[in-house]
């Protein structure tokens, strides 16, 4: 192109911050940011991950999302129904559930089902465990406890892109890619979004970690928590770093060159994108060498903890418990080099039979990290300004199910209409059980709450009306809320 072509094609406004103005101009864009006359976003140059401020002061500035993937049965860890156990084996009536869709149930012939768990009250709250749960029981007084959520969907991978992206819908993006858009990300040699998973897979796949209609820095990277952290981050053997640099640099002029003519996003993510890689080199190894950590820390997440004699097939093969232990001390490591959001995944919750062993073996392999990772946040004065969210795509039925008839009746269908989650930190109120279903965990009573309330709250920690964090795409402006949500004030300390 003609130099003068070029120009034209040039703002003023970039012309002063382009590094190719050399450092006194590139040190007077930051002071004419400083004073307003700039946006951050022209000084920052190309890096779609640069920090942004939010709308408002922000008490959160990190997530860590524990996504039980499947559906935790709340009546039997979070939810005790004496009455439920009191008509163990009677029949609804046909009223409740005339228009009722299950997923696998055959209503004519269902029956409820009692819980065998005990539970017992904890903490100066009163908040309730089941025996299932003795370590995050002991934090009872950190956690928010929200029994009254509710969603429309009755299906697992429904289910788990309305929780993850406020919409039944592919191509939308997930809590953790609107963070990253809205806030940026503070790290400088790990993505702004990191994946932990274990157990079998969940059903919802990159679907629950995607950018959807986001550039696709913002998309969640998957992490393994052992060997090589992201596959074919080395480098071939026989290349040194400093002919992959020079490899690099002359990608980055190119891009950089297409970048200017176009302003395609895409461009910029794939700039980021090379750079971040390079440096994630060094990180990403160091990140998952545990060999820094006391032998107190490994101890009280359980890292080296055996695995107990499996009388269950859901929660994955052998090692779930090392495996989901160390994923939790990881996201703590994680949050300390200024990940934003993290998403810890264990796939399978989801117990039609054999409940009984089922959650015995999961809630063990989840309740120790969990609650270590909630205590060490805290000692490190971390807990203040991460929030932690426990939760999945919905419930399960206070009936039991009897697919094909089944005389053995073990387990437990999918039930949207009342389940429960947990939350703590980022400046919510610890210790406070909000909302109440009915005598046998049927249906909502009191202070019911929408997925979409819980995102719209959420947001407002991290400092942003959930109105007004939008991106216009295909001609109309989207919202992680879409079309509903609204903040609840009383959990916020």
């Amino acid at each position: 192109m003609h130099p003068v072509e070029e120009q034209i094609l040039r703002t003023r406004r970039e012309f002063l911050t382009t590094s190719a103005s050399g450092l006194g101009m590139m040190g007077l864009g930051a002071m004419l940011a400083q004073d307003g006359l700039i946006s951050a976003a022209e000084v920052g140059g190309t890096d779609p991950l640069r920090p942004r401020a939010p709308h408002f002061p922000a008490k959160a500035k990190n997530c860590i999302f524990i996504f039980m993937e499947g559906a935790p049965s709340q009546v039997d860890l979070f939810d005790p129904k004496p009455k439920l156990n009191e008509l163990h084996g009677q029949a609804l009536p046909e009223s409740m559930t005339k228009n009722v869709r299950f997923a696998f149930i055959k209503k004519e012939t269902a029956r409820l089902m009692g819980s065998p768990r005990k539970f017992k009250k904890h903490g100066q709250s009163g908040m309730d465990f089941s025996d299932l749960l003795p370590h995050m029981a002991q934090t009872a007084d950190d956690w928010l406890m929200v029994r009254s959520l509710h969603t429309e969907q009755f299906n697992h991978h429904p289910g788990q892109l309305v929780l993850h992206c406020g919409r039944a819908q592919f191509g939308l993006p997930t809590v953790g890619s609107w963070l990253n858009y809205g806030l940026g990300s503070p790290s400088q040699n790990l993505p702004g979004y990191v994946v932990l998973s274990a157990g079998r897979g969940t059903s919802g796949g990159a679907s629950l970690w995607q950018s959807g209609f986001l550039p696709s820095s913002y998309a969640g990277v998957l992490f393994r928590n052992q060997g090589e952290p992201v596959l074919n981050l080395k480098n071939p053997a026989g290349l040194p770093m400093d002919l992959q640099r020079k490899g690099l640099d002359a990608l980055l002029e190119l891009n950089q060159s297409r970048y200017d003519q176009v302003r395609d996003p895409e461009i910029a993510s794939r700039i980021a994108a090379y750079e971040l890689a390079f440096r994630m080199q060094a990180a990403a190894p160091d990140l998952i060498d545990l060999k820094g950590e006391s032998a107190q820390t490994l101890e009280m997440y359980g890292v080296n903890r055996k695995d107990p004699p499996n009388k269950a097939t859901r929660g994955g093969g052998p090692g779930q418990f090392k495996a989901f232990a160390t994923n939790c001390l990881l996201a703590r490591r994680l949050v300390e080099r200024g990940v934003r959001f993290v998403s810890i995944m264990h796939a399978s919750w989801d117990h039609h039979s054999n409940l009984d062993n089922e959650l015995t073996y999961n809630a063990g392999m989840a309740d120790q990290p969990i609650a270590a990772l909630l205590k060490d946040l805290k000692q490190r004065g971390l807990l203040d300004s991460t929030m932690i969210v426990w939760g999945s795509e919905f419930g399960r039925t206070p009936l039991g199910e009897n697919r094909n008839g089944s005389a053995n009746v073990s387990g437990r269908d999918h039930h949207p209409f009342a389940f429960t989650m947990l939350a703590a930190g980022g400046g919510l109120k610890g210790g406070l059980t909000y909302g109440e279903t009915d005598e046998i965990g049927w249906n909502i009573v009191r202070d019911p709450v929408d997925l979409h309330d819980f995102h719209a709250t959420m947001l407002h920690q991290f400092g942003f009306d959930h109105l007004k964090l939008t991106h216009r795409f295909q001609g109309r402006d989207f919202r992680l809320t879409d079309v509903a949500g609204k903040v609840i004030k009383p959990w916020i300390a």
